[in-house]
């Protein structure tokens, strides 16, 4: 029993949690899916956030050197060697889509490219609420409204680099999903997969009324059309861009 049970008697954690008393889930590849049916929280909006920070994979992913200062101390007041352009820090901008599957068998997307918004309160019940381009905290959101979870019959969230530059290796991505009720569900972006320009990050699927959330974690080197191709969703895909406002 943990040190907060201790504190608050009776209160029981609704999922498995990484540490006691914490108030989220990480999905790894041990554990994968978790059922929002059976949490009870499969009502009310689902928010979906994507965040990353951008980073100089130099700096911060440099081994450490206590041992080498150590036997030469003095190289503690060494500069360190400047490195190479492409080492500095990484300006990407990762977009947050929602690929949809309906009961009555529509289909589509919704993501920044293209302007493909998507609705909350009608057809597809997904709505993205901005295109944050920047990394900043507050990254960028996609709501599912699970009061309409009938309709719905599998969605597939992924990441992609707009930018084409495959720096998902020197992001610190993360999408974390709040339900309505119950802790956060948190998934990782971490597999090593330097060129990849597209991810899967995980899938929502209706199995015999249950809505269960399943992580992927598919790094893949194509963008929209192979992740469509890999998950047979059928759709015709074309080139897009955004506005550059």
């Amino acid at each position: 029993m943990g040190f907060l049970d201790n504190l608050f008697p009776g209160r029981g954690e609704p999922f498995d949690s990484g540490s006691p008393g914490s108030n989220s889930i990480d999905l790894t590849r041990r554990r994968p899916s978790v059922s929002l049916s059976k949490q009870g929280a499969a009502t009310g909006n689902l928010r979906v956030n994507l965040s990353w920070r951008m980073r100089s994979s130099d700096i911060e992913r440099r081994p450490r050197q206590s041992s080498s200062l150590l036997r030469h101390p003095l190289k503690l007041f060494k500069p360190e060697e400047v490195q190479a352009h492409t080492q500095g820090v990484v300006n990407v901008d990762l977009d947050l889509g929602c690929l949809y599957e309906l009961a009555d068998g529509s289909k589509g997307v919704v993501q920044p490219l293209g302007g493909f918004f998507g609705e909350l309160n009608e057809p597809p019940y997904v709505k993205l609420s901005g295109d944050d381009r920047f990394g900043a905290p507050s990254g960028e959101t996609i709501f599912v409204n699970l009061d309409h979870r009938d309709a719905i019959k599998r969605l597939l969230f992924f990441v992609y680099i707009y930018d084409q530059t495959p720096a998902f290796d020197r992001t610190q991505a993360k999408v974390t999903l709040y339900p309505s009720n119950g802790p956060r569900i948190e998934i990782e972006l971490d597999e090593d997969a330097p060129q990849a320009r597209s991810c899967a990050v995980f899938t929502v699927e209706n199995v015999k009324n249950e809505l269960v959330v399943r992580r992927e974690v598919r790094f893949v080197y194509g963008f929209q059309a192979e992740l469509d191709r890999l998950y047979g969703w059928g759709l015709q895909w074309g080139r897009g861009y955004k506005s550059k406002t």
